[in-house]
């Protein structure tokens, strides 16, 4: 494996998304050899769309931990992703990740895609 290039850490997770991403590592099947990824890719409504499963690291990202979570980022994403927030919600009308990005100049309803 190529050597990680340890980068400092672009994004915070609440308290409730860092119980739910350890919950989700400990699924029976769950590959420990991934790692959890953060980034950016082209599409949705309004232009960008959030990143946030367990990938394997490749020669373009960055690491960082997060509460004893490893997780990667290309490290091109830095830019969008500088100081966002990612956060969980368990409730029956809002569940999943939500992502509070203060980069973004606008999001779409969905809250998974953003414009800079």
């Amino acid at each position: 494996m190529e050597t990680m290039i340890a980068i400092p850490v672009p994004v915070s997770f609440t308290n409730s998304a860092i119980a739910e991403i350890k919950r989700l590592m400990t699924v029976d099947g769950f590959d420990a050899t991934q790692v959890l990824r953060v980034g950016v890719k082209g599409g949705g409504c309004s232009g960008m769309t959030y990143i946030l499963g367990f990938d394997t690291p490749t020669d373009k990202d960055g690491n960082f931990e997060i509460d004893g979570i490893p997780c990667i980022m290309e490290k091109s994403h830095g830019i969008y992703l500088m100081g966002m927030e990612v956060d969980w919600r368990g409730g029956l009308n809002s569940r999943g990740f939500t992502f509070n990005n203060p980069n973004a100049s606008k999001t779409c309803g969905c809250g998974t895609s953003f414009a800079v």
